[in-house]
């Protein structure tokens, strides 16, 4: 008869108090989430932070597991768990041996416990696993879960393989998106970024010509010549307006501000195309039976984006 074991005779990976300042990543051993851990432990290193890597249940909508019992041939849920965090740790001892590494098993659902953990995480990594998939924000996806509750930054991994981190050759733009001075937080975390990585942040203004639109009644041409001009200088100082102050703190980073017409959905995924990652604020709302629900912006980077994509909640 085999072994008998539950989560907590692996008592070194048991849940512990949430560190502070550290960098937060889940796993759950997919190709995806080994993107994601290598990620975390680039931001780790650039922060000399911690790196805490969490493992939440994947069976916890069924309930914590009992013990099993009578002879079997598979390795059992607790212990591929174990196995999971075996490999990420190990992985992380190769590649980063200098860092505080600290693994975590946790009965929680991981999107939950995310979302708990992340509260004092200076930044909380995942994958994209499942982006693709769905058509609604909270539709079953972990990393679309903790995107709509985290209360901290959130780094989304996405783009290609070989991409996984900013700052490297011809990746050396970090982009964020502005529309008004709401968006502080999100250009003070993309400065903090392009300072530790030596690139340069790329501002994006999406606008359009809202006041000429409401126009009643035809317009002389002089007139409309004028409107224009002046929606443009309002358009081009609102971006320059809402991140002076962020700028000043930062006098050595090069920044680069531009501003386009049309929608900031397709303007911001189509300028990921050239950056190593895409900083947004995100405004959640609450809708009547799904809780809080992502805006479009956030939802559409989320799933379209060519370059990872950082969420920084609004104040």
């Amino acid at each position: 008869m085999s072994e008998q074991k539950t989560l907590w005779d692996y008592a070194k990976y048991a849940p512990r108090a949430p560190l502070h300042g550290h960098v937060l990543v889940g796993v759950d051993g997919s190709d995806q989430a080994v993107r994601a851990l290598d990620r975390a432990v680039a931001e780790a290193q650039a922060r000399y932070a911690p790196l805490e890597i969490l493992h939440g249940w994947p069976w916890a909508k069924h309930g914590a597991p009992e013990a099993e019992t009578g002879e079997r041939d598979e390795p059992s849920l607790v212990d591929r768990a174990h196995h999971v965090l075996e490999s990420a740790v190990a992985r992380v001892r190769e590649r980063a041996p200098e860092l505080d590494v600290v693994a975590t098993l946790s009965p929680e659902p991981a999107a939950s416990e995310l979302v708990r953990r992340g509260e004092r995480a200076a930044l909380t990594v995942v994958g994209n696993r499942g982006w693709g998939e769905f058509t609604t924000p909270l539709a079953g996806s972990v990393g679309l879960r903790v995107a709509a509750h985290c209360a901290g930054p959130l780094l989304v991994v996405r783009g290609d393989l070989a991409d996984s981190s900013y700052g490297r050759p011809g990746h050396e733009t970090v982009l964020v998106g502005v529309a008004d001075h709401t968006d502080a937080d999100a250009a003070r975390f993309a400065f903090e970024e392009a300072q530790q990585c030596g690139a340069h942040v790329q501002i994006l203004h999406a606008s359009t010509f809202a006041a000429l639109l409401g126009s009643h009644g035809p317009v002389p041409a002089e007139q409309l010549q004028a409107d224009l001009a002046t929606e443009i200088r309002r358009a081009d100082a609102v971006p320059r307006t809402a991140v002076a102050t962020v700028r000043e703190k930062f006098p050595e980073v090069e920044v680069q501000i531009d501003t386009v017409w049309g929608g900031a959905a397709e303007a911001l995924v189509e300028a990921s195309r050239a950056a190593g990652a895409v900083v947004i604020t995100t405004h959640r709302r609450h809708s009547r039976g799904l809780g809080r629900r992502l805006g479009p912006v956030a939802h559409a980077l989320l799933h379209r984006a060519h370059c990872p994509v950082v969420l920084v909640p609004a104040a």
